[in-house]
């Protein structure tokens, strides 16, 4: 069995995985699995759009809740349980032909594959390889449509951690559908799905705003913080992943239990959450970015638990401590369930596994600063602008999004090491580690990392950057002493890339490489719009951010 797939930044030749196996691990029968789940929410979303249309009573906010969960299981890394893709395929299915039945007038002339059902287990892969990315002939078509769809992956990832916490906006779910059927639309024309693409980038920054409000509604501001990135005594648990409510949930109890808590990867911004760094049992931070943990993990000796995605294949030995929840899933781990009444998870059986494991290994010590959201930014606005008057401060370079295993990917590194001591790095997502640990310095006692979060606190640094731009009377953030460098890797980060281009940034410097999903034409047109930028060497890339190119 085949497979295509070219949605992360790591896929095979910067073309596309098309083996039995993806650079990520993913199997093809998986791959193709998840292919057929995308096309079922093109046709669930077809269905209750045409619903709609003719009266039927049907709770978007639900449906569209639904479809952003199993987007969300279809991001790399994610979710490796292919029993979870058949029983959403088979919800879907379900879902589909239970509106259907409501509906007055079934249109004569549906597509097919939107009426499709299993006639047997092996009718389920066999369908997958008619439905997958390649189906689009025409390249252009097919680049909008997937650029669109990857965009979709990201919002809901971020608007299911904001459903978690109880804040959703029903405009968002009706985008969901809506985008999602008009993908799957084949009389969809370039230009039709060009200003989709746009007002994807518009939902991105939505779901962003939702979410940020979510978190700090529910946890209070960030605020700037000195975390521990070295160990305890005690035996510890390692959360990873973006899932506040998760890790507050896990907190409240391992409370009292001679269990410590350690975020990973993305979780360590939770660190500056006031109503998180409240439990002196949160002790830190432990490792790096997401494609360390094989070793780190191996290190903790504790359990492991999974929020969101970057779960990485492994046969090492702490398989066997490590969960998934929420719409993460790899096989052979055990899947801590989905809330019941809006009652907290039961996290048990991870803190009595705790209890009997030694402490984590140290594998660094000292202290990282974190929690420059936009609040306490904006907040220290005054004495920032006195600094850009005065020429201490000359340029700010937001260096966001992900990190990857890629060598190529130490050019950030090596930016952040050769930027001049007058510049300030604003930072948000997993990309961070590759210079956060640097010793940098600061300018009138401002740190020259400021680091906003997690991937969707991108949304911090647009705050910082309109609040600048409104201080200084700029008709445009371009105008702004204000460059980007940004790594990506899955489909959050496209997210975030479509809500800065709708948001009419220019001059990105995007790498390692520019996605694989970008045909030529729809590359071009991207960068002579945008002046999108491929990174090339660090020599080059200080050089052009310097000059505001």
């Amino acid at each position: 069995m085949a497979m295509f797939c070219f949605q992360c930044q790591e896929t095979a030749l910067n073309k596309g995985c098309q083996h039995a196996q993806g650079m990520c691990g993913k199997t093809a029968s998986l791959a193709n699995l998840q292919d057929l789940l995308i096309s079922q929410i093109r046709g669930l979303s077809y269905w209750i759009l045409i619903a709609l249309e003719q009266g039927v009573k049907i709770d978007v906010d639900k449906e569209g809740l639904r479809l952003m969960q199993y987007y969300f299981a279809t991001i790399t890394n994610a979710n490796w349980d292919s029993e979870v893709f058949y029983q959403m395929i088979d919800e879907a299915i379900n879902n589909r032909e239970n509106i259907k039945k409501q509906i007055p007038n079934l249109p004569a002339n549906s597509p097919e594959e939107y009426n499709w059902k299993p006639a047997s287990e092996e009718d389920y892969l066999v369908f997958a390889e008619k439905v997958g990315v390649l189906r689009t002939e025409n390249e252009d078509i097919r680049s909008l449509r997937e650029l669109i769809t990857l965009g979709l992956k990201g919002i809901s990832a971020y608007c299911d951690h904001a459903a978690m916490l109880n804040f959703e906006d029903s405009d968002i779910y009706k985008f969901i559908v809506e985008a999602s059927a008009a993908v799957g639309d084949p009389n969809k024309t370039a230009d039709e799905l060009t200003a989709l693409v746009l007002k994807t980038g518009e939902y991105a920054v939505k779901s962003m705003v939702v979410l940020d409000k979510a978190n700090t509604e529910s946890y209070g501001h960030p605020e700037p913080t000195q975390v521990n990135i070295g160990v305890g005594k005690n035996p510890g648990i390692l959360i990873s992943g973006h899932d506040l409510r998760d890790l507050e949930e896990l907190l409240q109890q391992t409370e009292g239990t001679g269990v410590d808590v350690y975020t990973h990867g993305e979780m360590l911004p939770a660190n500056a959450y006031p109503k998180l760094k409240k439990y002196k049992h949160l002790v830190g931070n432990y490792g790096g970015s997401w494609w360390h943990q094989k070793e780190e993990f191996e290190s903790f000796n504790g359990p492991i638990l999974f929020t969101t995605n970057c779960i990485v294949p492994s046969k090492k030995d702490y398989i066997s401590r490590m969960f998934t929840t929420g719409m993460t899933g790899y096989e052979g781990c055990e899947h801590i369930p989905d809330r019941v009444d809006n009652k907290p998870k039961d996290f048990s059986k991870i803190i009595e596994i705790a209890k009997k494991c030694q402490p984590p290994k140290e594998i660094e010590s000292g202290t990282i600063t974190i929690g420059f959201a936009h609040n306490a930014v904006i907040s220290a606005a005054d004495k920032v602008i006195e600094l850009i008057k005065a020429g201490k401060i000359k340029r700010f370079i937001v260096m966001g999004g992900c990190d990857g295993r890629h060598k190529e990917r130490e050019i950030f590194t090596d930016i952040a090491k050769n930027l001049p001591q007058d510049t300030i790095i604003l930072t948000a997502g997993c990309a961070k580690y590759r210079y956060n640990k640097l010793d940098l310095g600061t300018i009138d006692g401002i740190p020259r990392i400021l680091d906003a979060g997690q991937c969707n606190d991108s949304y911090s640094l647009v705050l910082i950057a309109q609040a600048l731009q409104q201080a200084f009377g700029l008709e445009s953030v371009n105008d702004l002493p204000l460059s980007f460098a940004i790594g990506w890797y899955e489909q959050k980060a496209v997210a975030v890339l479509l809500a800065l281009l709708y948001l009419g940034i220019k001059n990105i410097h995007l790498g390692p490489t520019l996605p694989a999903f970008l045909s030529p034409n729809i590359a071009e047109f991207i960068v002579k719009t945008f002046n999108l930028q491929k990174t090339t060497s660090w020599e080059n890339d200080v050089e052009l951010i310097l000059q505001g190119k």
